[in-house]
């Protein structure tokens, strides 16, 4: 059996061969991401029938060629970069380049082998994943404007949010699109500003226009010139073209789990929503390729970092640092939620508070509680059913 490391880059990658005793069949030899790189790649790699590839996980960079891989046939795992890392310092390895990386992946396919082969993606999930990514990011910008105006507001029409509480509400958009600070409010016509419309239907109306019109007028803002203006409307229209786009979003995200078998079922734990489920979804594929639920936790991180070496003992034991950050952050947003309107799971929450544990603590329980859920009900095929006491 040969085993091949290839050192990922983002234009260009380098491969090395070697024999399960460790003799280097080809020495570390450099291809570029393209169609002549991947075929020099795959002549030095040869057959597919007595080789294992192995390469670290270092996001979108090795995604094509992974695909190329799985189409040809070779057999090829995806190794967590934390592995690799301590894998060197074993050797006391102080040097780091890609030719000696790529000597280091095969090394370690040698030593930590078997390695599980990593199973090709699955299309439909990888486009989910790609929604979902897509939607955190626009939720972002959408996050970083609605603060860019919220200062706008506080430095050109302060007493506006005392009329209209959401600045960021479609309402509030429309306003300030056409008037952007006091100045503009106090120059604007009564009538124009009461028939203006927010969302097609409705009006601003003349009881809203006439109060914003008189405090306008007092405002402290007032002496804030044109770029405060012209910086206003962008921001407007960026929030309603992000507003609009992640209504989009949502909605295909929706139909895609509808067309989904595991997302159907997991849509049956109360507190899982569309989001959450998608998230889910995107970061783990289905849950039952885990050997178990405690696996799942370990991937996601919800488990203890036990440190008691010795005579040193922590009063209490801190989340590990290792596992899926943005997974754990969703599925904690997403108990917050459950353990109120799941009654298997705020029953749970409930027990542990009633005898003693810290709120934090009971949360990260019963997060850990959900995921045993999510596991079972996607392992079984069935929908969840709650065995309440």
């Amino acid at each position: 059996m040969r085993f091949a490391g290839v050192d990922i880059a983002s234009l260009t990658h380098v491969i090395a061969i070697m024999t399960e005793t460790g003799k280097v069949l080809v020495k570390p030899t450099s291809f570029g991401e393209d169609a002549a790189g991947y075929e020099k790649a795959f002549a030095l790699l040869g057959p597919n029938t007595d080789v294992f590839v192995v390469m670290e996980a270092t996001g979108h960079y090795g995604r094509n060629f992974m695909a190329a891989l799985w189409a040809r046939g070779y057999q090829l795992a995806l190794i967590n970069p934390i592995r690799t890392r301590l894998f060197a310092h074993e050797d006391l390895r102080r040097a780091k380049n890609d030719p000696i990386d790529a000597l280091g992946l095969a090394r370690f396919g040698i030593q930590k082998g078997p390695l599980l082969p990593t199973p090709p993606f699955d299309e439909a999930t990888d486009q989910l994943r790609e929604f979902v990514y897509l939607l955190e990011r626009l939720t972002q910008d959408f996050g970083d404007r609605v603060r860019q105006l919220h200062r706008l507001i506080d430095l050109g029409f302060p007493e506006f949010t005392r009329q209209v509480p959401n600045p960021s509400a479609q309402r509030a958009t429309a306003i300030l699109a056409a008037y952007p600070s006091a100045q503009a409010f106090s120059d604007s016509c009564l009538r124009e500003l009461a028939t203006l419309r927010y969302d097609g239907s409705h009006y601003i109306g003349k009881p809203l226009a006439s109060v914003l019109v008189e405090t306008a007028k007092a405002s402290v803002g007032r002496h804030h010139g044109p770029a405060y203006h012209l910086e206003t409307r962008y921001i407007c229209q960026d929030i309603d073209r992000l507003r609009f786009e992640l209504r989009q979003i949502q909605q295909e995200i929706e139909r895609r789990l509808a067309e989904n078998p595991v997302a159907v079922l997991l849509a049956t734990i109360d507190g899982l929503g569309a989001i959450a489920i998608a998230r889910i979804i995107a970061a783990v594929g289905d849950p039952a390729r885990f050997r178990s639920g405690a696996a799942l936790a370990s991937y996601v991180g919800a488990v203890p970092g036990t440190d008691r070496s010795g005579k040193g003992h922590r009063r209490s034991d801190p989340l590990c640092p290792l596992g899926n950050a943005r997974l754990r952050r969703t599925l904690f947003m997403t108990t917050l939620g459950a353990v109120r309107r799941n009654p298997w799971l705020g029953a749970y929450y409930a027990r542990l508070r009633a005898r003693g544990k810290p709120p934090k603590l009971a949360l990260l329980a019963a997060m850990r509680k959900l995921l045993m859920a999510i596991y079972s009900v996607a392992k079984h095929r069935k929908p969840f059913v709650p065995q309440l006491p």
